[in-house]
């Protein structure tokens, strides 16, 4: 009895945990790239993997359906995106939703510009989807769509059902199709998108979508705070409260508060050494213009962040740890 109890929470906790969901993506990896990774030692690979995995750096250049895999994935992801591109808000830039889909991109070479339009119709409000927006405004939107993706879907069947008078009382499990039919009513069907409904009605419907949802949802107390708020409620003015709640976004744990979201002392002070270095004449110092030849960095490679480890967590959390030695 003792014995199936223990077996049992190993269970949930691999389950919980996604351990087996990255040990199998390590194999992977290592057998795709063991001329490479085995010169490190197997050991070695591995814990270099899952302290990867554990500091939140081993999304940086992979795949979208590796990124949406587990919500950890997702809120590293989020983390990673503010980080590398947090100067954009520091210096006031405005940008489309096509520029933050390239910047996007560049962090994720297949990452769906579908998902950024979404996120930039929460924004913007008004389906203008060509319009600029802070990077602020359009993380926090961003991160809403990215973390709750398929919650934000069975959202949108009820919001659809209330509209044309149905109570829907069942588990709302969208297939590909009413999917996409789903994002075709966003895209051109704005009117009936910004058309309100009875917020008591949606909050009952959303709560009971929440006891029996499988994917990752808010907490359904935050969701009633933001429905208890108003009479009626549209679509997108639910998804709007909901990127602009910050307790929604302590729960994610990804971003800070929007007061601190473009204060990061260690970037700021790694980014000033690195301008330091960059600003420094390469005739003064001849030896050391050499040494900086011969330790120029290999192009990045979508499947190789453990192969530049160190460097994504400059990038990332701020590290000033030298290059790993087996680089050299």
């Amino acid at each position: 009895m003792n014995s199936d109890r223990f077996a049992l929470s190993v269970d949930d906790y691999l389950a919980e945990t996604n351990v087996l969901l990255y040990l199998n993506d390590a194999v992977t990896q290592l057998l795709e790239h063991k001329e490479e990774y085995t010169q490190f030692g197997i050991v070695r690979y591995f814990a270099e993997y899952f302290n990867s995995v554990k500091n939140g750096n081993h999304v940086m250049f992979r795949e979208f359906n590796y990124i949406k895999a587990t919500q950890h994935n997702r809120a590293s992801f989020l983390r990673i995106f503010w980080r590398c591109y947090r100067q954009l808000g520091k210096n006031g830039d405005l940008l489309a939703a096509m520029e933050y889909s390239s910047l996007l991109q560049l962090l994720c070479p297949d990452f769906p510009s579908e998902m950024v339009q979404n996120a930039a119709r929460i924004v913007l409000f008004d389906d203008a989807v060509d319009s600029v927006m802070s990077f602020s405004d359009f993380l926090y939107s961003f991160q809403i769509q990215l973390y709750f993706e398929e919650f934000l879907e069975s959202v949108l069947v009820i919001y659809q059902d209330l509209l044309s008078g149905k109570n829907p009382n069942t588990v709302i499990v969208p297939t590909s199709s009413s999917v996409e039919q789903l994002n075709s009513l966003a895209e051109d069907d704005s009117e009936a998108a910004h058309e309100a409904v009875d917020s008591a009605v949606f909050a009952e419907c959303i709560e009971a979508l929440c006891e029996r949802f499988k994917h990752s949802h808010p907490s359904p107390a935050a969701v009633k705070e933001i429905l208890d708020n108003t009479q009626r409620v549209s679509y997108y003015g639910f998804l709007l409260a909901l990127a602009r709640s910050e307790t929604i976004s302590q729960d994610i744990g990804a971003l800070p508060n929007k007061s601190e979201l473009l204060v990061d002392p260690e970037m700021d002070q790694e980014l000033e050494r690195l301008i330091a270095q960059i600003s420094v004449s390469p005739t003064s110092n001849s030896s050391g213009s050499a040494t900086g030849l011969k330790e120029t960095p290999k192009k990045a490679s979508p499947r190789k962040s453990l192969h530049h480890r160190k460097r994504i967590e400059m990038e990332s959390d701020g590290s000033t740890e030298e290059t790993d030695s087996s680089e050299n």
